[in-house]
């Protein structure tokens, strides 16, 4: 998963996204209001994790100008503002979690992959689809109940089309998922996953809609 980091604190930005990315999330930082703003605007991210206190454009107003533009990724709070008006007044408008300063990282982690689990219409964290089964919290994949060994970028892959199950992501958007500022991407790595994926794992597993992208079917209901 994608995630963008808004907090203006240098020490405490550099922890979290050290934090959040040995937990298998990629992380873009930026440290201030209007960078973020405009970085929620993109559509590059899975989830956002936003301080208040920030320069150029305090953080309620960046969460308000993105729901006012009719953006609705989820967006966790991360702030020392600890009064219970406060709480309120983030929550009502449009934060999707609530958290004060300090957090424990694996805790911030969890609330992550929740709020993104209940974005995609998932009601368990366990993922899955015809046979396979992915844990985004321990980062483990299984087929018909029998480990298999994934490179950081496959899983990331196919845990970006399990979530989407049902609707088909193009090339561009599953490259958003996997890469975060500075990171290579070569023009052919998104197809080169998807075959190891699908060697690893079963060939239907993963449908190719020719000129638009790639799917997995959705697991209908027990």
């Amino acid at each position: 998963m994608r995630i963008l980091l808004v907090e203006d604190d240098p020490l405490l930005g550099d922890g979290l996204r050290a934090g959040l990315r040995q937990q298998g999330f990629q992380v873009d930082w930026v440290r201030d209001g209007l960078a973020g703003e405009r970085e929620l605007r993109s559509g590059a991210y899975t989830a956002a994790v936003l301080d208040l206190g920030l320069p150029g454009l305090d953080g309620m107003e960046v969460l308000r100008q993105t729901r006012a533009a009719g953006g609705s990724l989820p967006v966790l709070v991360l702030t020392a503002r600890d009064a219970i008006d406060d709480r309120i007044r983030g929550l009502d408008g449009g934060a999707d979690d609530y958290v004060v300063k300090p957090v424990d990282l694996h805790e911030l982690g969890a609330r992550l992959r929740a709020l993104v689990r209940r974005a995609h219409g998932q009601v368990q964290e366990l993922l899955q689809a015809q046979g396979v089964a992915l844990d985004p919290a321990a980062r483990t994949v299984t087929l018909d109940g029998e480990p298999v060994a994934l490179s950081m970028r496959e899983f990331d892959l196919l845990q970006a089309l399990m979530l989407g199950a049902g609707r088909v992501l193009s090339r561009e958007q599953l490259e958003q998922s996997l890469y975060s500022w500075g990171q290579e991407v070569e023009s052919n790595a998104v197809e080169v996953h998807i075959h190891h994926l699908r060697k690893k794992l079963k060939p239907e597993l993963i449908t190719t809609v020719r000129g638009v992208g790639y799917t997995i079917a959705r697991t209908p209901p027990a």
